[in-house]
């Protein structure tokens, strides 16, 4: 086989490989989007391509009187967009703090991060029900962004300090020539060369709350404290009311929030995220 022949064969594979992924990615959420504009409530007649198309789900939803999925909307975004601000702040001066100083307990904290990073919030569901309980934060948004927080900070904290280590501590010391001190070497200088790292953590901090289930559903009681994904689960899980074209409205809506956050970050996403990777 010429040498010709062999290029031609793995660029047609090559596009094989990425044809297949591209339509099982996608043919999901094109089947989710056509179903919010099929009529009826029942999936077995629902299509890609509907032939009837219509807007009466996601009036549905919009119509205060007959749905809570608004107030289910903004408390979503609201205790996404308050976890992703505590969660940006917290975590920039935790990896600030084990990036640029040596103190005491500095190493064991860094392993305490590493092991908390890999236990998932919902494993201690039984303590947070019951933490929530003696501080009676159950049923509220305040302590749903507290347990969201909290959850983040070991991760995001040894991604962004593996970011801060890659930066050069000489332009710390020349600040302090200068006379610059320790929070305006940070506001100044670390946070401006860091916007890519920061980028990374708020997409996290933001998209973790917003597609929550399990905690948000431990915690909240009262029907329109409720965030997006216990809204439509309670939506299909009624015992005659299997809406699921009306939760494929719902659920398409959820992303849009993502996409915009998403596609405002994009320039730092990447990089930010591999040179988080990089170094610890």
């Amino acid at each position: 086989m010429s040498i010709k022949r062999q290029k031609y064969t793995r660029l047609t594979l090559t596009y094989l490989v990425i044809l297949m992924m591209f339509v099982i990615i996608l043919y999901p959420l094109a089947w989710v989007i056509g179903s919010s504009f099929n009529p009826g409530q029942s999936l077995s007649g629902s299509s890609i391509i509907p032939k009837h198309a219509t807007f009466a789900h996601y009036q549905f939803l919009f119509d205060t009187n007959k749905s809570n999925y608004v107030y289910w909307y903004l408390n979503s975004l609201k205790i996404s967009v308050l976890t992703m601000l505590f969660t940006v702040i917290l975590v920039s001066l935790t990896a600030y703090s084990f990036s640029r100083y040596r103190f005491v307990g500095r190493k064991n904290g860094l392993v305490t991060f590493l092991i908390l990073q890999m236990i998932p919030n919902f494993a201690a569901l039984i303590a947070i029900y019951i933490l929530a309980t003696l501080t009676h934060l159950l049923d509220t948004h305040f302590g749903l962004i507290c347990v969201y927080v909290g959850g983040q900070i070991p991760m995001n904290t040894w991604l962004m300090k593996g970011y801060l280590d890659t930066i050069p501590k000489e332009l710390d010391e020349s600040a302090k020539i200068d006379g610059a001190g320790h929070l305006r070497i940070f506001f100044q200088i670390i946070m401006p060369l860091a916007k890519p790292i920061i980028a990374v953590v708020a997409l996290f901090a933001f998209i973790a709350p917003f597609g929550d289930f399990i905690i948000a559903s431990i915690l909240l009681r009262t029907e329109k404290n409720y965030t997006l994904a216990v809204g439509l689960y309670d939506m299909v899980a009624k015992q005659f009311g299997n809406e699921f074209t009306t939760f494929a409205a719902g659920a398409v809506l959820i992303a849009v929030p993502i996409a915009i956050l998403f596609l405002s970050f994009q320039r730092f996403f990447v990089s930010g995220l591999t040179a988080g990777g990089t170094k610890g």
